[in-house]
């Protein structure tokens, strides 16, 4: 290396010291840190008007960019009051797996080129299987995310239970709360919106297993092929558990495929106060499932899992002359013969760091945590007047809104508690955004995060109370 590489090499190193320091005094101080930081005019106007440079720019000074006009102004969603979408419950320890794989780079799509991290990965694989009741032919492999994670799933699905023949007479059946991704990757795969219904939920917003028993009669008569349900194990916007047990009966008497969206909720499996809401999903025959959601990774944390591990190897197989000399283990599956991607990180080893440091138990007693912070809030929702609960609290998501006055009209209601999200959210102290439920505006909270405590609920709620006085 040269001379000129080397100084910059030990400059980095340098950054990246100060940069390890900063970020555990961030992660150290983060309570007391605005949930939302807005940039200014100035820092937009800056950063549009940069250009690529034809030589290059000292390190230094990109770095000190890259942390003041950057990832300063950002949505903190591992901050212990952001109740947003389904916030990251981010922790160091995943970080620091981020860091260490990263700066060793393993191409971890095959055993040859990282025997040992293709070991762990695997072992890691089996055991979320198990902890799904899948049974020892299951498999799987880590992805990016829930809407890959699905993706995956549902060209297994297609390619296992469809002649080519078949594929325009199918239908697939989701709930009024499935999750978009599983509707986007259907369409990807070559399905047409005409194909998917969306079948309505019950009360707690979970899908209506009468109504779906009577649409897939009705399409059988219209000489339809029922081909999958799509169940969630935790819809986004409520925290609703589909009736798997239910579902999974249905699915068998049919012939059709079973999927379950689990991309948060699964992971009350680690729980044993809570795994039991999930009994039925050891019958499903797919699972997509976030680590980076409720187990503390960060973002690309994702597993796909099936019961029939060779489901994935039909869907996605390829062996080119080019990766002849990578086949030196007989009988040995790598993970490109499982999903889309030939090369890919190695994303479960983060993953490996924070359960062997923290232990399984302790991951469950953090999602139970989260659960009775959802059931916290939502009675201190019902001792104050004027609160109105939506849809109570699973799985750590509860539903609500402010309702001024019995004769508001609804349009006014809904304005009111729009206004009250965009209040909180921008006073840093609290991230708060709607959603709609049964066509009402309402404001989501979920609690999700390790670090959120009683007194962080008291207040975002004393907060809450404080912008809703004002705008009636």
């Amino acid at each position: 290396m040269s001379i000129k590489g080397i100084q910059q090499n030990v400059q980095i190193g340098e950054l990246m010291k100060d940069f390890v320091e900063q970020t555990v005094q961030f992660y150290n101080t983060l309570d007391v840190q605005p949930v939302y930081r807005p940039a200014s005019k100035a820092i937009y106007k800056c950063m549009e008007e940069q250009s690529i440079p034809a030589y290059g720019r000292p390190v230094q000074e990109v770095y000190s960019e890259m942390l003041q006009n950057i990832y300063t102004h950002a949505f903190l969603a591992q901050h212990p009051r952001s109740f947003a979408c389904i916030p990251s419950t981010a922790s160091l320890l995943s970080w620091m797996g981020d860091v260490m794989i990263n700066a060793y780079n393993p191409h971890a799509s095959c055993r040859i080129n990282a025997p040992i991290a293709d070991l762990v990965e695997k072992k890691l694989i089996r055991w979320m299987c198990s902890l799904a009741g899948y049974p020892e032919k299951s498999g799987g492999l880590f992805v990016s995310g829930g809407s890959i994670a699905n993706l995956t799933a549902l060209t297994a699905a297609r390619d296992c239970n469809l002649a080519y023949n078949e594929r325009n007479r199918a239908v697939v059946y989701v709930s009024e709360q499935t999750h978009s991704s599983v509707t986007k990757g259907l369409l990807i795969i070559g399905f047409c919106k005409e194909q998917i219904r969306a079948i309505p939920t019950d009360s707690r917003f979970r899908m209506d297993i009468n109504r779906l028993r009577e649409s897939i009669g009705k399409d059988l008569l219209d000489h339809r092929k029922p081909f999958a349900v799509i169940a969630s194990a935790g819809t986004t916007n409520t925290g609703s558990i589909d009736p798997l047990m239910d579902i999974s009966k249905l699915c068998h008497t049919y012939g059709m495929w079973m999927h379950v969206d689990g991309a948060f909720g699964a992971s009350a499996l680690l729980s044993e106060q809570l795994k039991d809401k999930l009994s039925g999903i050891e019958y499903s025959d797919s699972l997509s499932w976030d680590a980076h959601k409720w187990m503390l990774q960060t973002y690309g944390c994702s597993a796909v899992l099936v019961r029939d591990q060779s489901v994935l190897i039909k869907s996605f197989a390829s062996h080119p002359e080019y990766l002849k000399d990578s086949e030196i283990y007989p009988g040995s599956i790598e993970f490109w013969d499982l999903g889309p991607e030939l090369t890919r990180p190695a994303r479960g080893l983060k993953l490996w760091l924070t359960l062997q440091v923290m232990g399984s138990r302790n991951m469950g007693k953090i999602i139970e945590h989260g659960c009775a912070l959802a059931n916290f809030t939502e009675m201190l929702l019902r001792e104050r007047p004027k609160w109105e609960i939506i849809s109570p609290a699973q799985l750590g998501i509860v539903n609500f809104r402010y309702v001024p006055d019995v004769h508001a009209n609804s349009h006014d209601i809904d304005t009111i508690n729009s206004e009250i999200s965009r209040k909180i959210t921008n006073s840093g102290f609290a991230q708060i955004f709607t959603t709609e439920l049964r066509g009402k505006k309402v404001l989501r909270m979920c609690t999700i995060n390790p670090e959120t405590t009683q007194n962080d609920i008291r207040g975002t709620i004393k907060e809450l109370e404080r912008f809703a006085r004002a705008l009636s």
